[in-house]
Parts: C-alpha cells; sequence; structure tokens
C-alpha cells in the first residue's frame, strides 16, 4: 500500500512502537476512519502497511454507527490470503483487535496514480494505456475471485517506482467497498467516488464488473487529460452530468490522442452498461491492440511492452496452461531477445545453460551438416540445459541455427528457479508434453519412415 499524503510531522511519542507484533516506523496517511502505517514485520524481514481503525471510528458515520465502518474492515479482513496477483495489493493479514482492528498489507514504495493527474504530471500516452491494460486484466482476476471493487479510483492505484521514479507498474489496491458475490452476509451498497462511478452504481442498483470497467475508464480519461470526464461545483450538479451529459472530447484536451484512444475509452464510460465492453477481457484486448496495432503514440517505437509480451504468451502452445499469474511471472521473468537470420542459437559439443521458447519466427536443426527438423512458434529448444541431471547431458548434439527472424523466450535454471512452485510446476508439465511428442514423432519415423519422408 502507499499513499500521496505528505507524511505527518509528528514526535516519536505520537506513534505506536509497536502495532501487534509489528515495529512501526512512521504514519504513512490517514483516512476518515483509520491510519495506515509503515512498520517492519522483524520476523520475515520485510517491510508491511498496516491500516488500522481509529478507536473513535466506533462513533456513528451518516448515522449508521460502527456497524459501517466495520463492515468495510470486515471486507477487505476476507480477503485476507486470498488475492495473489502481481498487480493485485496483497492483503498479509487481519487483526480483529476490540478497539482497533488492523489490516496488513503488503507495502508499495510510491504514489498513487492521483499523483499522475495533475497536467504538470501527465504520463505518456503509451503508458497509460500499459498502465490500464495491467489494471483491467488485474480487475478480471479479481472478478474471477468473485468480487467487484466498486471503488476504482486513481487514489486506489499504486504506481510502482524504480530507483530513477520512473513508473514500472501498477497495483490495484483498497477492497475495502468491494462486492462479495459469493458472500451470504449484508453489504455496504452506495458505496464508491462519485467522480468515478456509472449511472447504476450511483443509483444503488444491481452491479457487475461493467461499473467497475467504467471506473477504470474515467481513471484512463483523467490520466490522459489531466482532469475527471465530469467535474461539477456540487453533487447534484456532477450526478446531472454523469446522467446526462457526454464528456468533453478528448483531442481537444490533449495533443497526440488519437480516435481510436479516444473510443476505447469513451465506449468505456458509456452510460448504459450494455454500450460498453462485454467484460474484461474484451476490455483488456481493446487497451492491447492500442499499443499493439500503434494506435496510440509510442515513446520507444521499438520497445517490446509488457501488454504485447503478456498476449504473445497466451496464444503459444506451450503456455496453453499457464493462469494470467504465472504468464505474468514469465513477462518479467524471462530474458527476451530477438536474432537475426543464420544466428547460432546453439553448436554441437556446446555445453547448454539456457533453453528457449520460440515466440516468432523459426529455426533450423543440424545433425552433421544435414537438416533434420524445422522448429517454429510455440516450440521449445535447448530444454535439457534444465532438464538433464548431469553436464555432460546437457551438451548439445544438433547445431540450431535461426531460419526465420525470430524472438524467443529464454531461461537458465537458475532463473527458472526464481519462479514461484506453481509456475516451476507449469513449465514442468509443459516439458513433458514436449518430450512426448517428439518421442511419438521419433517412433512413428521409426515405424514409418517413408510416410515421414
Amino acid at each position: 500500500m502507499s499513499l500521496d499524503s505528505v507524511p505527518v510531522l509528528e514526535s516519536a511519542s505520537d506513534l505506536p512502537a509497536h502495532i501487534g507484533k509489528y515495529k512501526v516506523l512512521r504514519r504513512l496517511g490517514e483516512g476518515a476512519t483509520s491510519d495506515v502505517f509503515l512498520a517492519v514485520d522483524e520476523f520475515h524481514r520485510s517491510e508491511v502497511a498496516i491500516k488500522r481503525m481509529r478507536a473513535w471510528a466506533a462513533v456513528s458515520r451518516a448515522g449508521q454507527g460502527s456497524d459501517f465502518s466495520l463492515r468495510f474492515y470486515a471486507a477487505e479482513a476476507a480477503l485476507a490470503g486470498r488475492l495473489q496477483h502481481p498487480n493485485v495489493v496483497q492483503i498479509l493479514d487481519a487483526v480483529p483487535e476490540e478497539d482497533a482492528p488492523y489490516l496488513v498489507m503488503e507495502y508499495v514504495p510510491g504514489v498513487t496514480l492521483k499523483h499522475f493527474c495533475r497536467s504538470d504530471r501527465l504520463l505518456p500516452l503509451d503508458q497509460i494505456v500499459e498502465l490500464g491494460f495491467k489494471c483491467a486484466m488485474a480487475l478480471s482476476y479479481v472478478f474471477r475471485q468473485g468480487l467487484i471493487h466498486r471503488d476504482v479510483k486513481p487514489a486506489n492505484l499504486l504506481a510502482v517506482l524504480d530507483a530513477q521514479g520512473q513508473v514500472t507498474d501498477v497495483k490495484v489496491s483498497d477492497f475495502g467497498s468491494a462486492l462479495n458475490l459469493h458472500s451470504d452476509s449484508t453489504q455496504v451498497h452506495r458505496v464508491g467516488s462519485l467522480a468515478y462511478m456509472p449511472p447504476e452504481q450511483i443509483e444503488g442498483g444491481d452491479v457487475d464488473c461493467r461499473a467497475d470497467i467504467y471506473a477504470l475508464g474515467a481513471v484512463l480519461y483523467h490520466l490522459v487529460a489531466g482532469r475527471a470526464p465530469f467535474d461539477a461545483p456540487s453533487q447534484m450538479a456532477l450526478m446531472h452530468q454523469i446522467y446526462h451529459q457526454a464528456p468533453p472530447p478528448l483531442q481537444g484536451l490533449r495533443g497526440g490522442v488519437t480516435p481510436e484512444l479516444e473510443a476505447v475509452i469513451l465506449k468505456a464510460l458509456a452510460k448504459h452498461p450494455q454500450e460498453r465492453y462485454a467484460d474484461w477481457e474484451a476490455f483488456a484486448k481493446a487497451l492491447s491492440e492500442l499499443v499493439s496495432k500503434q494506435l496510440v503514440p509510442l515513446a520507444r517505437l521499438y520497445e517490446v511492452k509488457d501488454s504485447e509480451r503478456f498476449n504473445m504468451l497466451r496464444e503459444l502452445e506451450f503456455f496453453s496452461d499457464f493462469g494470467d499469474v504465472e504468464l505474468w511471472e514469465v513477462v518479467h521473468r524471462a530474458r527476451w531477445r530477438r536474432f537475426p537470420l543464420d544466428h547460432a542459437l546453439y553448436k554441437r559439443g556446446q555445453e547448454g545453460n539456457t533453453f528457449h521458447i520460440i515466440a516468432q519466427g523459426a529455426v533450423d536443426v543440424f545433425r552433421d551438416g544435414n537438416k533434420v527438423a524445422t522448429l517454429g512458434q510455440g516450440t521449445s529448444v535447448g530444454e535439457m540445459a534444465y532438464l538433464a541431471p548431469n553436464p555432460d547431458l546437457r551438451r548439445h548434439s544438433t547445431d540450431v541455427r535461426v531460419s526465420e527472424v525470430c524472438i524467443t523466450i529464454s531461461f537458465t535454471p537458475e532463473s527458472l528457479g526464481l519462479l514461484s512452485p506453481e509456475c516451476q510446476h507449469r513449465f514442468d508439465r509443459a516439458f513433458i508434453q514436449v518430450l512426448v511428442r517428439r518421442l511419438h514423432a521419433a517412433h512413428e519415423a521409426l515405424a514409418h519412415p517413408r510416410r515421414i519422408m
């Protein structure tokens, strides 16, 4: 978790020394009924964010008493340990202390996307689209867990920064308003932030994932234009705009906005749910195609974006058994390389220390100077570098050369070992399928040599 608010200047005596087993370092920010602290989990030697309800939060809020605030806490507490996605802030623990219950969450150093909603801090358009794609895929995962966020807004989307302060990733946070479609308990309705809420949510009616699609569309509009799609001096005037007015054209608010980019965002902002994208997959596809088809200005023309890599993996047979979470691991952990025509990927006798999965293009396999196979998109080469039990078996018995300019996804045994156990398991299964297919092909070649030739 991360907050944009300026750290509160306070003496050490104003801070609790510990919250439970966690040593408190400083206050990160505060909300209407809770405080957020940066703390240390000394057992795991990691920093965490702790959101603790204030003792006085039991005082009536909007005449609904402590039950109102406690339901928001309970909504997030119920998700502790459940949401495991690289673009969703993890809720690590929930401690229901009587006076001040608290949540322990992943700490994300940086700022929220609210920081980039000002006209003097706008992000490049292609980066906004990439962040939108990642949010869409994360919220798709959340929806498959039976949740509708209901409060998607810039302040609840955390920007992950590198050492130079550049945005590298994004994480969805704050599930206190989430609607759990699988829960039988009474849940809070009429929640959310008005500027990003669709008409049906303002009315308090039933909502589905298209309400969150609208909200993310409103966030992307704000990031592109430096202003929200609707703005008015009073709530009643703002609601009237949301119900009855179209947002100002994006092309008139910022240079470089293409008709295609504007169309994608405005479709997400349609007044009626049935006029928006039908689901998260459709919205994510529309966003990714803006980049892959160069329908949005690219800050780095030849850079392969994360959305392109993710969609490329989805299309490869090798990764057909991988879930979205595992695919994102491959996007971030693999080495992506482009090889020119006739490049020697492997030479006979060379000890293997990498394996490659061919994402685009093809390679030819030679034994004693004779071509014995051509391997194309979705196949793997060099997997014995990972599977072989000893170095002698890792020496290549063939020459492998690039026959069509190709992009490969490569790992070493060491880098593969850094993946999660589930992702490694998926690789093992994929390699078994590769070996079974090759054994079957070899058997066919021996049993029916004329048919193979």
